[in-house]
């Protein structure tokens, strides 16, 4: 049996290149005249996607069109289909015999040379684009197979090479580095001029160790068993020789003991180029590869509209499979939406694989109340989001310490630590009416000082939810957070563990090393005067930072005040103080069975980043006046 002959001239395209492309289609048989030829690109036109051409014969330079075998052009009309997609439809105007060759061109028109289609942002092996066929002219593509065209996108020239380092390391102790050459879109390449070379340098580097790499074909190279043999914060540096760019890695620290590691991911993100569950997988190796996470938990909308019952067995599946225990570990997690202001929004976490999706309208699973009656402690994590959003607000004061152990300080639309006017750098702001304004209501510093404990985390950009509508023209939306988790081990239930003890930290998306300690307990931890008496006349508070950038400020808070700050400072600073007011006057809420003050520490960057330190809680115990005998 015959089959059609489907090719693309070039069968190549750069990620970002405006060229000219031909779908070349022979079929197999004859195909009458007004017959219906169905171009469909598989695009939105979306930024990053595949530009959709203009379907006109006064198109400028970015054309579609179809050549017949005797030469002659034919224009489509645009149609558009389900969620702003478009496809292409042509009628034949006359028959064209089995063998014949029918071309369309998406690109430059010969009449305006120098213009064409901008291709996609991302590689892709295989990209597809679908024809089909209706020989009735009816326009009828119900149950139709699509002739497939396909052709790889690849990445462009060489603009950055990306360093993935670990953010701790031990003397002596070896690591790995790999090395991303990517162009101007962060895709993998191998496009640089032939003989370039790269030199890579650190500090104490020995004189005689000299490393000049060249550029692979992959655009990916693993640099093994590294190791520094003196303690401190090091920057591997890539010098191009042939332009002389110079490329620098976020800061190492190197302790001197054994210690906890540092693991960087989100468990609060989405991608805009994965929006469907059959696409989980594609969105975990993005995380992995490409961006570079050591963990990444799943935030599916828990509405059955958005996610079936199969989307998510599938996702389930794919989180079980991905997840690799020192190379990259997998959550899963859901959406969940409560009232306003007494529940809020929520991220649920598994601390497990294969676990139920607990929908709003099941009543198992329709109030937070009952949510948590079905379940245990450390079984799964529900994580405030958003808390200072009006109209998804949380309150806190139905907060729930055995499950809530930490809450997303920051996301790609704002910061909930506290309202504009108390000095939020990232303050969460409608631009109209369709954004979302702040409220006072759920602010991060009101609830610790009610006395409510909990870590920070941060989230990323997120398209799902009550989050959907939201885009630059209603919302201020910021970078990307980053959440940093404090562990032994690079395990899921050492991270999980973790999360629970608050042994983590907030970042708005740079790899900033940050260490905060109170009578030497990390960031996360719950003091008290009776087992260090010593802490009711004055607290010794030491740490570093190492940033990606010179340091605008780093502030010590206490019970939401600032205490102390040290401001323009470079990249990597160690700070030690102490705050020697008296405890029994330093406490918040004196009239508690427990009064206690917290602490914790912000960092902002000269490039306008932002860190956040886990708080540390101190707990007022009054010493006992010892009685005297009397003789």
């Amino acid at each position: 049996m015959a089959r059609s002959i489907c090719t693309v001239e070039p069968g190549v395209a750069r990620a970002g290149e405006v060229g000219t492309w031909k779908f070349v289609f022979i079929s197999p048989s004859h195909l009458p005249a007004n017959t219906c030829l169905r171009f469909d690109p598989l695009s939105t036109g979306k930024a990053g996607e595949w530009q959709l051409p203009e379907a006109s014969s006064k198109a400028k330079g970015n054309a579609i069109w179809l050549s017949l075998p005797n030469g002659k052009s034919v224009y489509p009309k645009a149609l558009e289909i389900d969620d702003q997609q478009f496809v292409y439809d042509f009628n034949l105007p006359e028959e064209v015999s089995n063998g014949e060759k029918l071309v369309i061109t998406i690109g430059c028109p010969p009449q305006k040379p120098g213009q064409g289609t901008l291709s996609q942002s991302f590689t892709q092996r295989r990209k597809p684009f679908h024809l089909y066929v209706d020989t009735k002219g009816k326009g009828d593509f119900k149950d139709k197979d699509p002739e497939i065209f396909s052709l790889d996108v690849r990445g462009n020239k060489l603009n950055n090479i990306r360093i993935i380092a670990p953010s701790v390391v031990f003397k002596n102790s070896r690591f790995d580095v790999f090395l991303r050459f990517e162009d101007a879109f962060g895709n993998l390449t191998g496009n640089a001029p032939e003989g370039t070379l790269i030199e890579l340098s650190y500090e104490h580097l020995r004189e005689n160790l000299q490393w000049k790499l060249f550029v692979p074909e992959t655009g990916f190279l693993t640099l093994p068993n590294l190791y520094f043999n003196e303690s401190g914060t090091y920057h591997l540096k890539l010098k191009n020789l042939s332009t002389n760019e110079i490329f620098t890695s976020p800061p190492i620290h190197c302790f001197q003991e054994q210690g906890n590691h540092l693991f960087w991911g989100s468990l609060h993100n989405n991608s805009s180029r994965f929006q469907t569950a059959d696409e989980i997988e594609s969105s975990l190796r993005y995380y992995r590869d490409d961006k570079a996470y050591q963990f990444y938990a799943t935030s599916l909308d828990e509405s059955e509209e958005a996610t079936t019952n199969d989307d998510w067995k599938l996702t389930s599946n794919q989180v079980a499979e991905c997840n690799e225990e020192e190379r990259f570990v997998t959550l899963l997690g859901f959406q969940w939406v409560g009232e306003a202001s007494a529940e809020g929004s929520r991220h649920i976490i598994y601390a497990k694989d294969n676990k139920p999706l607990l929908r709003k309208k099941d009543a198992k699973s329709n109030s937070l109340k009952k949510l948590y009656s079905h379940h245990s402690p450390k079984e799964l994590l529900s994580i405030p989001c958003f808390t200072m959003a009006k109209g998804y607000s949380y309150d806190f004061d139905k907060f729930h310490p055995e499950f809530e152990r930490v809450v997303e300080i920051y996301n790609s639309f704002g910061s909930s630590e506290c309202s504009k006017k108390q000095g939020n750098p990232r303050p969460i702001q409608a631009n109209s009416r369709k954004g979302i304004a702040e409220t006072d209501e759920g602010s991060i510093r009101n609830a610790l000082n009610q006395g409510f404990r909990f870590g920070f985390i941060a989230g990323g950009l997120d398209n799902k939810g009550i989050y959907k509508d939201l885009n630059e023209e209603s919302q201020a939306i910021y970078s990307q957070g980053l959440t940093a988790i404090l562990a032994p081990e690079y395990s899921r239930d050492a991270l999980f563990n973790a999360l629970y003890n608050r042994k983590c930290y907030a970042t708005t998306g740079a790899r900033i090393v940050v260490y905060f300690n109170i009578a030497g307990a990390p960031m996360g931890s719950e003091l008290n005067s009776k087992d260090k008496p010593g802490l009711l006349y004055n607290r010794f508070i030491d740490g570093f930072v190492a940033g990606t950038a010179p340091l605008e400020e780093v502030a010590i808070f206490r019970n939401g005040s600032l205490l102390t700050s040290f401001k323009d400072q470079k990249e990597t600073f160690s700070f030690e103080t102490y705050d020697d007011e008296p405890l029994e006057k330093a406490i918040l809420t004196p009239d508690l069975d427990k009064p206690f003050t917290y602490y914790y520490l912000r960092v902002i960057q000269k490039d306008g980043h932002i860190a956040w330190s886990s708080p540390i809680w101190i707990d007022y115990i009054p010493e006992e006046k010892k009685k005297i005998r009397k003789k």
